[in-house]
């Protein structure tokens, strides 16, 4: 993906889909649709986000409006919150949804990366350009976490993300650059879909199964049992698969849990 070129000089901005966003010359409230972004704001500016959904978890003690889902956000809500911008992101987020909020005359501005050289260039934008911020230390300390590429054998990997049905990692996804970028191929990394369904007894040839604990919450008792004569590794879906400040430490404890 190329990001679109930006003009820094205020309403001339664009998001990661190249659409215009109408960002005032000074945010002080900020609604965020998605829990890896509400986190990247709460830990760089405690005081910005008036509003969150549901599923944001992270900081514990974040303690802000909830606003329903990432696929069902209440518009009404976030309307009466009164926020400068609205953070959203172009697969956790509904277009229907987003296009609501603009329509209520709210700047919404939505991050796309598929990459972690993506995400991290998106997170940088997003804070300073739609946010007013400056750039947090914890984005260096991330760059700087993965900068040193892997050196070391590669494994083939089948990375589910949900059962009944099995879902799985499929093309051009975020986790799926994080795993390559630990010496983990995903077998489906070409596969039409970004999250196919798949039947087990169909897939390409792998040497391990790589279990995160979110979309689904698979666990000891819940996933490993459906693949007996191979290695499963247990892996923290938050370090897979959200990009903010959990990238700082996201290389160390996935490579742990990788056996790397």
């Amino acid at each position: 993906m190329d990001f679109v070129a930006l003009n820094l000089g205020g309403r001339g901005l664009t998001d990661d889909l190249g659409l215009p966003v109408a960002v005032p010359a000074a945010v002080r409230r900020v609604v965020s649709l998605v829990p890896s972004l509400t986190e990247s704001i709460a830990i760089t500016a405690s005081g910005l986000l008036v509003g969150a959904t549901d599923w944001c978890t992270y900081p514990a003690d974040l303690d802000v409006p909830r606003v329903g889902g990432t696929k069902n956000p209440r518009v009404a809500d976030i309307v009466g919150l009164r926020p400068d911008v609205v953070i959203a992101n172009d697969e956790e987020n509904r277009p229907a949804d987003l296009d609501a909020i603009r329509a209520a005359g709210l700047a919404v501005w939505v991050t796309a990366p598929e990459t972690l050289p993506e995400a991290l260039a998106s997170l940088d934008r997003m804070l300073r350009l739609a946010c007013r911020l400056d750039r947090p230390e914890w984005l260096d300390a991330a760059e700087q976490a993965w900068a040193p590429p892997y050196v070391g054998p590669r494994r083939q990997a089948f990375v589910p993300i949900w059962r009944r049905p099995w879902m799985a990692l499929g093309r051009d996804t975020f986790a799926g650059d994080v795993l390559a970028r630990l010496g983990v191929d995903n077998v489906l990394a070409r596969h039409a879909e970004r999250y196919p369904r798949v039947e087990l007894d169909s897939l390409p040839a792998y040497d391990v199964v790589v279990l995160p604990d979110e979309p689904y919450a698979f666990s000891v008792d819940d996933g490993p049992e459906a693949f007996p004569d191979v290695d499963v590794r247990l892996v923290s879906g938050r370090h897979l698969t959200w990009y903010g400040p959990s990238l700082v430490e996201a290389r160390e404890l996935l490579s742990a849990q990788l056996g790397k």
